[in-house]
């Protein structure tokens, strides 16, 4: 199927960068929610499904063009471990995606000066290794066939589609032949998305080098930018000149706050004082390459407030 919409490509034209919006889990644990739970953000769909609404309004206002449709964990294997059966699966992954459009309409609403193509839906698709709730996302200490990936994402992807989305977030992966599966299933459909990856030891978790990944990701029509996700702040410029050697798409980089996760004691630990923060690397990531720059774990809409005025700055510049 032809691609009739290009929404990452015509956004940047217009503006010169793309905003992506923070973490779902950080606003939702400070709002009193716990996620200590194989669901992870996705059990606020079952909880309170009108502060998710609301965290991706405040996204929207804080100034992101892409904010993420609370998915990542939102599987049907995920909810069956928590015996709900298919049909309540897809009503709540589709009712996932209608809650950031309708978010999206709130905005509108509150700002009817800002142009509607210039905010994005992403549907987020999170690896089979979330679905472990183990870490996996950042080992790829998984191997399924190319059949097995097709049926675990298949539901998320039919009713993220169902829901509207305006393009795919297919992000935070650690296996080369996953993200191969999920493209191949997107293949014939009329949607775009971004790929995200996560690092180890500066190539993906799986072993598949940064080039590998550049080469093919180029090469595929439904892939308009790709990058990094997930992954701590000082990792980022080293694998955008990776990246950048193989593509003239625009790269992506949603990294994690600056803050040490401890996974022993499972708590998270804030950045020395003197540490660099946005301000120093938001313009650093601009001028290697990265067009749609966000955050990830641990960021809320105080940081894409920071991000996009300055995305917008050094978008003024050329």
């Amino acid at each position: 199927m032809a691609l009739t919409k290009h929404p990452i490509a015509d956004l940047i034209a217009r503006r010169g960068g793309l905003v992506i919006d923070g973490a779902m889990s950080t606003p939702l644990e400070a709002a009193g929610l716990n996620l200590n739970d194989t669901l992870w953000s996705a059990k606020a769909l079952l909880e309170c499904p009108d502060l998710v609404r609301k965290v991706h309004y405040d996204y929207y206002a804080a100034g992101a063009n892409a904010v993420e449709a609370c998915s990542y964990q939102a599987t049907e294997a995920a909810f069956a471990r928590k015996g709900i059966e298919k049909a309540e699966a897809s009503r709540l992954i589709r009712l996932s995606g209608e809650l950031v459009r309708e978010a999206k309409n709130d905005v509108l609403l509150e700002h009817p000066e800002w142009d509607p193509a210039d905010l994005l839906t992403a549907g987020s698709i999170g690896p089979y290794g979330a679905y472990l709730a183990d870490g996996s996302e950042y080992t790829g200490a998984y191997d399924l066939t190319r059949e097995e990936y097709y049926a675990f994402h298949q539901l998320r992807l039919d009713e993220l589609l169902n829901s509207g989305m305006d393009i795919l977030a297919i992000e935070t992966q650690p296996r080369f032949d996953e993200i191969e599966a999920l493209l191949a299933m997107i293949a014939d459909r009329d949607i775009t998305c971004w790929v995200t990856v996560t690092l180890k030891d500066g190539d993906m978790p799986d072993g598949t080098k940064l080039e590998v990944l550049a080469k093919c990701l180029d090469a595929d029509p439904h892939v308009e930018a790709f990058g990094f996700n997930c992954v701590k702040r000082e990792w980022v410029e080293p694998g955008l000149k990776r990246l950048s050697a193989y593509t003239d798409k625009p790269l992506v980089v949603y990294p994690n706050s600056g803050e040490t996760y401890d996974p022993t004691t499972k708590t998270w630990h804030a950045q020395g004082v003197h540490e660099p923060d946005w301000n120093h690397y938001v313009p650093l990531w601009e001028h290697t390459g990265a067009r749609c720059i966000g955050g990830c774990c641990r960021t809320l809409p105080k940081d894409i407030v920071q991000i996009a005025e300055l995305l917008h700055r050094a978008a003024e510049k050329h």
